[in-house]
């Protein structure tokens, strides 16, 4: 691959929040996952292990996902911000002003917000939905080791035409998560990668958001 088509899929790739119900064929997910598995990870460690769902299995986990969204106690198993300031607090604001204008929330409108948020919890309608997790012996570093399969997932499924959002908001219940997918207590959930292909009709789907110029992030020495 050359850099230029590299930086097209980095681009062309955004979070998307409304998808079609056409399944993505197991091959493709296949590839997907075989292609992020390449990512550099710690000691070569390779932490990241999913849990798939597809067809039925995520009609029943978008259900009871949202059934926990609203009676459940949110109990992250790795630690959220504590809070965002300065320049993330501005992006931070700023995504979240791009959608509620996409999709026809205004300003002061805590019930249209609350319904948006809770799209979270439905998978933006995906047919796919893969749940990620990692040893809590390896602590922060086989987090960041899935960081980085988290992207290589991301990219590899834009380059096979399939749409993509890691969501930490799922993994704000992640107890419940333990208990449905019957995941080991030993391992830390991560967040979830809702998947399948963009609805363009969708006004969701319709904004994008900025990004910060090399020289608002680097420091050169030498």
């Amino acid at each position: 691959m050359s850099f230029a088509e590299l930086n097209s899929l980095l681009k062309d790739r955004h979070s998307c929040r409304a998808f079609l119900p056409d399944p993505v064929p197991r091959a493709q997910i296949e590839q997907i996952v075989a292609s992020a598995s390449r990512v550099p990870s710690w000691c070569n460690a390779q932490p990241w292990q999913l849990v798939i769902t597809s067809a039925d299995e995520t009609d029943a986990f978008r259900e009871a996902m949202q059934n926990e969204a609203v009676s459940g106690a949110p109990a992250p198993d790795l630690p959220f911000p504590t809070s965002y300031s300065g320049v993330y607090q501005d992006r931070r604001r700023a995504c979240g002003w791009a959608l509620y204008e996409a999709v026809g929330v205004e300003r002061g409108d805590r019930v249209g917000s609350a319904q948006q948020m809770m799209q979270n919890f439905a998978l933006f309608g995906a047919p796919h939905c893969a749940i990620l997790s990692s040893p809590a012996e390896l602590g922060p570093y086989g987090a960041m080791d899935c960081g980085g399969f988290i992207t290589a997932f991301t990219l590899a499924a834009q380059a096979l035409g399939v749409a993509t959002i890691p969501q930490a908001a799922l993994a704000t219940y992640s107890p419940f998560l333990h208990r449905y997918f019957q995941i080991p207590e030993d391992r830390l959930i991560l967040c979830a990668i809702s998947f399948g292909y963009a609805d363009p009709s969708h006004p969701a789907n319709n904004f994008r958001t900025d990004r910060a110029a090399p020289s608002d992030f680097v420091e050169w020495r030498g």
